[in-house]
This record gives C-alpha cells, structure tokens and sequence, in this order.
C-alpha cells in the first residue's frame, strides 16, 4: 500500500470519527451584532462548555453579510450570489446544522421582517429558516430594539414610546411563532434547559426533563454501562442517555420506578419526555 492513500485513509477515519463524537453532543449558534458584542457572555460559553454543549459564533458584518469563522456568509438577494466565499454557506442553511440559535439581541427592523415572514438580512433568514425547521430559538428580552451601530449613530439608547409599542407587538408575533424570550443574563441556562442537559446536584432527585437522549444501563437487562440497583431502580452509568435506551429498559423491566445517573450524564430531550411519561424518577449519584 503507497504511503499516500494509507495516510488519505487514516486521515479520513480520524474525521470521521471525530464527527460521530461530535454529532453526539447538543450545538448551538449564537447570533451577535459584531465582533465584540460576544465579549459579555464569556460566562455562558463557561456554562455551555460544562454542560456538554458545543457552540458557534456568528458576527454580523452589516446587515446582510456576517462571518461564521473566516467563513463569510452573505444573504441572497434577485440575481446575486449567495456567498462571497464558495465553501460559506447561505443564511438560510446554517440551522440545518445546529439544535437551536440563540440571538442575544435583535432589533426592530429584524423583529419585524421575521415576524412577517420577510427575508432580506442574515438574521431574518436564519430566524425564518429556524422556525421553518422546528429548530428552538432563544431571543434576549431585555433588550432596547436598537441596533448597536444604532445606537452609537444616533448617541440614545432607547427607542421612543410609538417604537416600543411596535417593537413589543414584533416580538409578541415572534413568540407566535414558535421563538422564545429570555432575559439576557438566562439565555445560557434557556440552552441547556432546551437542549435537555440537566443542572442538578449530585443526590438530588428530580423529574426526568431532559432533550438528549442517553442510554441508561439497568441490572436487569445485564447492559455494560449500568450497574446493579435497588429493587425498582436502575443505575445508567454512560454519558448520553436516549430515548431508545430508556423504551428498552422500560419494556423490559416495567416495574423500573428510578433512575440513578453518573455525574455528567446528558439527557437527551426525547428520553426525558419518555421518563416522565414513564413516571420514572431521576436521581444523580455522588
């Protein structure tokens, strides 16, 4: 075997492989104005990164263009390219690749053109390919409907009555729409809350209400990662516990009442809605 295709070959597992780990693991995009608007949320990435959750930012360049990495990424429009970098892709794409998008902060005009289905700037296509897909959307509340360049423009921070009034029924007609308002400082624990990764302490129990789906290990059914347990309760011991495991576990031992999990254990939204319709309990062990 030449050394060229031998390495083309290893070189193509390596991908592989560290696409499938990624793919386990909630993603999210997170919308920002500009390149230093994301400097305030250090804190949130903290708590995405602990939490299991993987994260991209995207820095508006204007309103139609924006940079997702060294990638730029420019809105489409009659007769006009789609991208100025070929390996970019279009707005409308981006959330075919991520479980939700978070926008820390919109303003009126993009309030307004998702709120009427419009298109025409990056974040009105990403909103409105987001809500087409059935993706979750999380939108700062707190927020004063103007656009930092805006507001550095015009010297005010706040918009006048007549405004507000019509940016609130914007975003009421968003929330409508299937987005979602939460106040800046939250949107971290909103992502984690959506993405189904659970934030308890260690010992405590709790409903199962999680979005990923792990895959628990019960004493009955003899599965590797889970260990044995007290009568009623089974104990998963793996890192992401799924709605297929949970359908397993259940059908075979029906009588399961508790579910005891690893420190770290993510669970996915699917086997949280199945462990509640199940009346399973979870609890976290030390």
């Amino acid at each position: 075997m030449e050394i060229k295709p031998m390495i083309e070959s290893i070189v193509r597992e390596l991908v592989q492989a560290m696409q499938a780990e990624q793919a386990k693991k909630p993603k999210v995009l997170y919308l920002f104005c500009d390149s230093t608007a994301h400097e305030a949320f250090t804190d949130h990435f903290i708590l995405l990164k602990n939490s299991g959750i993987c994260y991209d930012m995207l820095f508006l360049d204007g309103e139609t263009s924006s940079w997702l990495g060294l990638h730029k990424i420019e809105c489409a429009g009659p007769g006009k390219i789609i991208a100025a970098d070929e390996y970019a892709p279009a707005p409308l794409e981006l959330p075919l690749e991520y479980d939700g998008i978070v926008i820390p902060e919109i303003d009126v005009d993009n309030a307004a053109r998702a709120a009427q289905g419009l298109k025409g700037t990056v974040k009105a296509e990403i909103l409105f390919s987001a809500l087409v897909l059935n993706k979750f959307v999380l939108i700062g509340d707190d927020i004063p409907g103007l656009k930092r360049a805006d507001r550095r423009t015009l010297k005010t921070l706040t918009l006048p009555k007549p405004y507000v009034k019509l940016f609130e029924r914007y975003k009421r007609e968003l929330a409508d729409l299937g987005a979602e308002f939460a106040p800046q400082k939250l949107l971290a624990e909103a992502v984690v809350r959506k993405c189904g990764v659970a934030q308890h302490q260690p010992g405590k129990e709790v409903p199962a209400r999680s979005t990923s789906s792990p895959e628990p290990v019960s004493a009955q059914a003899g599965i590797a990662d889970g260990s044995t347990a007290a009568a009623g309760s089974t104990v998963f011991e793996g890192k992401l516990l799924t709605a297929e495991w949970v359908k397993r576990q259940t059908d075979t031992a029906p009588d399961v009442r508790k579910l005891i999990l690893g420190k770290g254990t993510i669970v996915s939204p699917l086997a949280a809605d199945l462990l509640k319709e199940k009346d399973v309990a979870v609890q976290y062990a030390e």
